[in-house]
């Protein structure tokens, strides 16, 4: 799909979506609880559905409604396989439920799309194998088989590969008949996924005690609520955050929870000190343009913000630096390549580093073609600068906001801004 953006700015106020991060954490919880579970998530993606697939792999039922799913859980006493899990492009889905399957004893064949089967996954593949299971990855082939049994003993993991390495483990040991250890080397990035999960956890009654490199986990059973409910998504707020940042009266965006672990809550911190005004109401975030100013962005926290927040950089005059984002070369796109690629497309000067971006920014953009490359962050970046331009942007493959937001062509229009070739209301 090619959609058309055309010059103008953005404003008004939109719902926030359900926070996909959120949905997966709590989706797998219920599916391994002890009692049904209505899951509220009023709006699903290409991502939360991949972790619906693979949980009904693994044999827990679950039933869509108009307001989200009924979960009843797997039955653990029956061991799941031969099993094909469908993760498409979902990172989260295949490092959260490979430990698991793992925990479960399950044949699993987990079925990779896209980039997925060359993201990294050693360090928790290395780890699982030496609890007792037996890892077949085939990149070629875009699958990944794992089979045996995990077996209770003392983990180890990097802090600074991915959390998400972290966040299936902690899901899998408590479903071991034996106690374990879970501990985490060197620097820790995206702290706050983490204790996402942890918190995710601790609603189904599952409470790792902690230690000071880890967590020390005994056998527990997840017991939880009958009904939980998603909170909005911080990372798919920020685009519109970033556009009332850029220009229009303001943008707000509600539904918000502005005590959220989501560590793309930052975006507001980055947008200040950027020099956008941000005013926090209840659940309602409102961005209105102020003097904005280049600046210095450490990413590695944040790094799904990069290109909406390099898209906002690109529209201000001098120079703003981006480090710590070196992981952005494995997501759905190499980011760092891409983000760079689309903004010069746009008429901003940018330098690619090893780590970051090097952003020399104008305004106005000048407006051109650019080719989403797959990746729903960077569709979005695109309509973020958007903003900032004299001409219209075109963009290529703008479908690839289905991953994570497939409303979004949509809700862009609901501001007012002219959209040509996707649907609108």
């Amino acid at each position: 799909m090619t959609v058309t953006l055309l010059p103008g700015p953005a404003q008004g106020t939109l719902a926030a979506i359900p926070s996909k991060s959120a949905a997966h954490r709590l989706l797998i919880c219920a599916a391994l609880g002890d009692r049904p579970v209505r899951v509220v998530c009023p709006q699903t993606s290409q991502d939360i559905e991949a972790t619906v697939r693979c949980l009904a792999g693994l044999g827990a039922s679950i039933r869509p409604w108009d307001q989200g799913y009924d979960v009843t859980p797997l039955d653990r006493a029956q061991t799941a396989g031969p099993c094909d899990l469908d993760c498409g492009e979902s990172g989260s889905t295949l490092r959260f439920l490979l430990p698991v399957a793992g925990a479960l004893g399950a044949q699993a064949t987990f079925h990779l799309a896209g980039r997925l089967a060359q993201r990294p996954l050693g360090p928790l593949t290395e780890q699982l194998e030496a609890g007792g299971c037996t890892v077949d990855l085939r990149p070629q082939e875009n699958r990944l088989t794992i089979q045996g049994q995990l077996q209770p003993g003392d983990y180890t993991l990097p802090g600074d590969v991915s959390s998400q390495f972290i966040s299936g483990m902690l899901f899998a040991l408590p479903l071991l008949e034996g106690e374990s250890t879970l501990t985490v080397t060197g620097p820790r990035e995206s702290v706050g996924y983490v204790d996402l999960t942890l918190r995710a956890l601790a609603q189904f009654g599952v409470v790792p005690a902690p230690e000071e490199s880890g967590w020390r986990m005994a056998p527990q059973p997840y017991h939880g609520p009958s009904r939980v409910q998603v909170e909005g998504d911080w990372s798919n707020a920020a685009p519109w955050l970033c556009l009332g940042a850029l220009g229009g009266e303001s943008v707000t965006v509600k539904g918000m929870d502005p005590a959220s672990l989501q560590g793309d809550k930052a975006v507001c911190d980055v947008l200040a000190q950027m020099g956008a005004r941000l005013h926090i109401t209840g659940d309602r975030v409102t961005a209105f343009r102020g003097p904005l100013r280049p600046t210095q962005i450490d990413a590695r926290d944040i790094p799904d913000l990069v290109p909406v927040l390099a898209a906002v950089a690109a529209a201000i005059p001098g120079t703003t630096t981006i480090t710590g984002a070196a992981r952005l070369r494995l997501k759905e796109s190499d980011r760092l390549a891409t983000t760079a690629h689309t903004l010069r497309a746009l008429g901003a000067q940018v330098e690619e580093r090893e780590d970051g971006l090097v952003i020399q920014g104008r305004y106005p953009l000048r407006g051109g073609t650019v080719d989403a490359a797959g990746d729903h962050r960077i569709a979005m970046a695109a309509a973020v600068a958007a903003v900032a331009c004299e001409a219209p942007v075109t963009i290529t493959g703008a479908q690839a906001v289905d991953k994570s937001y497939p409303a979004f062509w949509r809700d862009l229009a609901a501001l007012g801004k002219g959209v040509e070739g996707a649907d609108a209301p």
